[in-house]
């Protein structure tokens, strides 16, 4: 039996994060982890998510259902599956581990994107300040990354977060408005969003990454008793395409 790999401090990870490093593995059974540092970082603008007509019909359709960090470990697993299109990933046992301790402090979270009571897709990723730093997303079924992916703009969107780093850039996330930014302008964007600096939502208050679920479908201003406050089930489609309606 192979003796079990050391742990990853998630202290560490934070402060990786906040100086634009992260970590990655060979394999999903590789012994440790390498840090990366990408020259060009792609970011997604919260206020240029893509939107197009076909997600939206997809989001109202009634097709799927989203959740926030209903089953964080199990996106996380789902992430590090193997497919037929990706025969290994990059989430070995300590990045894994390590981030379910950053969950249960609050650093990280996900969303799950489910049909039929199934998870068929969903992402995670760290959050520090009004920077959200994505780590993966996964779809088993069409579209289940993208609802899941609108799902997430939405939310940083009305929790006032500023950055959302999607590490490398793929054709995928180039669909959905990503774009690449230099090491430089994403450090001026990262040191700004995790100081609290800047604000997507020009609020004064921290981010919120439960903001979402305390806002009525109707439009009308949060509701100010906490015991209206809903943070647990589905977030409702409609919900979604009202918090990116003025989305680019």
């Amino acid at each position: 039996m192979s003796a079990p790999l050391p742990p990853l401090d998630p202290d560490l990870l934070l402060r990786a994060y906040t100086v634009g490093v992260f970590p990655m593995a060979d394999s999903r059974d590789a012994p440790s982890v390498y840090w990366v540092e990408p020259k060009t970082r792609a970011i997604l603008p919260l206020d240029h998510f893509h939107l197009s007509k076909s997600l939206r019909k997809t989001l109202l359709s009634g097709r799927y259902e989203t959740t926030a960090n209903r089953d964080f470990a199990g996106v996380v697993k789902l992430c590090a599956e193997a497919a037929a299109n990706r025969p290994d990933t990059w989430i070995n046992a300590q990045i894994e581990s390590a981030v379910q301790v950053l969950h249960e402090h609050g650093h990280a979270h996900s969303v799950e994107t489910w049909k039929d009571g199934r998870l068929v897709g969903g992402l995670y990723g760290i959050s520090l300040g009004g920077a959200f730093f994505g780590e993966s997303m996964v779809s088993r079924a069409t579209d289940a990354s993208k609802v899941a992916l609108a799902h997430l703009v939405a939310r940083l969107r009305t929790g006032g977060f500023s950055l959302l780093d999607c590490q490398f850039m793929t054709d995928h996330l180039a669909s959905l408005g990503a774009v690449e930014v230099s090491r430089s302008a994403y450090m001026a964007l990262l040191d700004a969003a995790v100081s609290g600096a800047v604000s997507a939502a020009g609020a004064s208050s921290p981010p919120d990454f439960g903001a979402l679920d305390r806002l009525p479908d109707d439009g009308s201003p949060p509701a100010a008793s906490p015991d209206s406050v809903t943070v647990s089930g589905p977030t409702s489609a409609w919900r979604i395409v009202q918090s990116l309606a003025h989305t680019s």
